[in-house]
């Protein structure tokens, strides 16, 4: 085994702490207390401009809550503390996983007037390790003292980052296939330049292969004829014509979502007749509605955001939609846990016979009723959002990505539960994916974004999910969300389209970009590993034989070194790094230099090597395979043929090629290895003085 040249007695690498309260509270932490405070007290203050005031007694406390979140990375709790003017508080800690809170720890008798700092470590508090975490609370004991204490510089320490992390990549075990709804965008009615020529050139640049049409909300007040809604009596920018003329140019995949809102079944049907039947697109994807689960989303029914009325009218869409075209899929919309999505309306309920429980959330009435209809959809659509306005945060949206494998898991263990047997051919989507569904602010066009998307498509491509589509490509400017200096980035608006107005490229449009060299349909999704949640790696076998390396950085300060382990694959030495990360970003910012993906070459490859990977950076291997060799064999006699062996790898293509120069040479044949060699026999032709052969990886179809 090779390892990096370091010791242990080398300095621990750095690694960003998790901030709690600067000034306020930020990285999504919420004031959930039941005493009095005040969060933007202006005196005392150990830093900046203001501290929290507390006035608690009687078990009253200071609550900072937050959403589950993992706490691996993080060894201690420290916060500034000060008694005020009289001091003295009887003052316990606790941490809260899954809001329940841990056995309390006491705090030393505060100080009058005097800031002390305190450091508890996570396993005092019984939250050490865990992916539960939803925060903590400092309570005061009992009795009357409601003397004021105050609190401030309050974060998570970090452990040290490890002096080497161990990145493996097993080339014999495969995950899954690559399925091109995987490279996908939503469109947005509103876009104004999405039919022109530069549309279609940055969706050919980024390697887009499906589009999603209307998309959003709007769908369920969108109507295709007209292209109006309920909101407005003129024509959105985008129509379904203007559609049709980018999505069959790009010759992408396409889902279409109809409008169960305010629409009907045969609105949807004459929709299918009119894209499939009459122009013959083609267009194979259909969605009954967008998230109509969700109280947002626009519904006339008269038992509106009702899963056994959506089911009950899904029906009649799918049998009458399939009617005119039976080639389509037509999928429906769901949503992971059974209790979600009850929306007040308890009438129906769904008995699983797997755990005896009786349920009401959406899916499985959804299910329940679907399956007692006797009908059975083509897919169901998933949408994930991990944040809301206000809970930004770009560590723990940076770990959020490992929640793709229990959304699937999720939502296949309802299928099977409701569906039984009958239910296995239904595919899991998802056709909606960003990071925060509110307000925009900085985060949605910085540099973690796109970190956040490569992260997503790796974790997602390692489910039983099928498509990715990302909101959106064009959306707009927004000023309304957070622009906290504790979040990356340097552009002060936010935007969930990977490009602004005509051509501006935001971040998540190089992480797109970096992604068509990481993977392309028909390519093998590998098993990968890394030993260090901050350097996470994914792998493709490429269907050209050449094995990809997918290694993503999510700390914005350290350089992580790691040794690279490939077994079942034998890369060349020569290999090329595409990456993308701080340098581009601040070339944006610039615009000095080039701010589009770096390609080097890298000459130290093999089957375990070394790399350091800098802050926050996509960097992807692409590992050609060694050099194949031509044996000659023992030849057959007066067989007028030349019998060779060629040697190279399984799964890898070469082209053999014919040469009676050494000038010209021909591809006579194209082999794709099914074990480490095979026997190859050629004609001899008597009347040629020199007859030559070589054999060469044939990296492209």
């Amino acid at each position: 085994m090779v390892l990096l040249g370091v010791t242990s007695s080398q300095p621990a690498r750095s690694q960003a702490n998790l901030p709690v309260y600067t000034d306020h509270l930020v990285n999504g932490f919420q004031d959930w207390s039941w005493a009095a405070r005040n969060l933007t007290n202006t005196a005392p203050v150990h830093s900046g401009n203001n501290s929290i005031r507390v006035s608690a007694m009687g078990g009253q406390a200071l609550y900072i809550h937050h959403g589950d979140f993992n706490t691996a990375l993080y060894t201690n709790l420290s916060f500034w503390i000060n008694g005020g003017a009289s001091g003295g508080q009887p003052l316990q800690i606790s941490g809260i996983l899954g809001d329940t809170a841990q056995s309390p720890t006491n705090l030393p008798t505060l100080p009058t007037n005097s800031w002390q700092q305190l450091s508890i470590p996570l396993t005092a508090l019984g939250i050490a390790n865990k992916p539960n975490c939803t925060g903590f609370w400092i309570q005061h004991k009992g009795g009357s003292n409601t003397n004021d204490f105050f609190v401030d510089d309050i974060q998570f320490v970090a452990k040290a980052a490890p002096v080497l992390t161990h990145i493996s990549v097993n080339a014999n075990q495969a995950v899954r296939s690559v399925d091109p709804r995987l490279f996908g965008l939503n469109t947005a009615i509103w876009d104004g330049n999405f039919d022109t020529p530069e549309t279609l050139s940055l969706l050919r640049e980024m390697g887009c292969l499906t589009l999603r049409f209307p998309g959003g909300s709007l769908s369920d007040e969108y109507h295709w004829a007209t292209g109006k809604s309920l909101t407005n009596t003129w024509s959105w920018a985008t129509s379904f014509i203007n559609f049709v003329h980018i999505a069959t140019n790009l010759g992408a995949n396409v889902f279409i979502t109809v409008n169960y809102g305010t629409g009907t079944p045969t609105e949807a049907a004459n929709w299918v007749r009119s894209a499939n039947v009459t122009n013959h697109y083609g267009f194979k994807y259909w969605e009954v509605g967008n998230e109509v689960y969700g109280t947002w989303e626009t519904d006339s029914n008269s038992s509106p955001n009702d899963a056994f009325t959506y089911a009950t009218r899904a029906k009649s869409y799918i049998q009458q939609m399939k009617a005119v075209d039976p080639t389509i899929k037509v999928g429906v919309v769901a949503a992971p846990g059974e209790a979600s999505y009850v929306n007040g309306n308890a009438t129906h309920s769904a008995y699983n016979p797997r755990t005896g429980q009786t349920n009401y959330g959406w899916t499985p009435v959804l299910l329940a009723t679907l399956k007692s209809l006797n009908v059975t959809p083509d897919f169901v659509v998933h949408h994930r959002y991990p944040e809301y306005t206000g809970q930004e945060s770009d560590p723990t949206l940076l770990q959020d990505s490992v929640g793709w494998a229990a959304d699937a898991a999720d939502l296949r263990q309802q299928i099977n539960d409701y569906f039984g047997t009958s239910g296995t051919n239904i595919e899991l989507v998802c056709t909606e994916n960003n990071s925060n569904s509110g307000d925009q602010g900085k985060q949605s066009v910085s540099l973690v974004n796109a970190l956040y998307y490569a992260d997503s498509l790796g974790q997602l491509m390692k489910t039983e999910l099928n498509s990715l589509v990302w909101w959106d490509l064009r959306n707009g400017n927004d000023t309304k969300g957070s622009m906290d200096p504790v979040l990356y980035g340097w552009r002060l608006y936010g935007d969930l389209g990977m490009i602004g107005n005509l051509t501006n490229r935001y971040p998540p449009f190089y992480a797109a970009k970096t992604m068509q060299y990481f993977a392309r349909p028909g390519d093998t999704v590998l098993n990968a590993a890394s030993d260090y949640s901050l350097l996470a790696a994914y792998a493709v076998r490429r269907a050209s034989g050449a094995l990809t390396l997918l290694v993503i950085n999510k700390d914005p300060v350290g350089s992580f070194p790691a040794q690279i382990m490939v077994n079942g694959f034998n890369p060349s030495s020569a290999a090329t790094i595409t990456s993308y990360g701080i340098p581009q970003d601040n070339a944006a910012q610039s615009g000095t230099v080039s701010q589009d993906l770096a390609r080097t070459n890298f000459s130290s490859a093999g089957t375990n090597f070394n790399f350091t990977f800098p802050p926050y950076s996509l960097t992807l291997f692409t590992l050609a395979p060694t050099a194949p060799k031509l044996i000659v064999l023992p030849q057959p006699a007066q067989s007028g043929s030349f019998v060779f062996q060629l040697q190279g790898q399984a799964g890898v293509r070469y082209s053999l090629q014919y040469s009676t120069d050494l000038t010209t040479w021909n591809t006579i044949s194209t082999n794709t290895m099914a074990g480490s060699s095979t026997n190859l026999t050629n004609a001899i032709n008597p009347s040629l003085q020199m007859q030559l052969w070589r054999t060469a990886w044939q990296s492209q179809p």
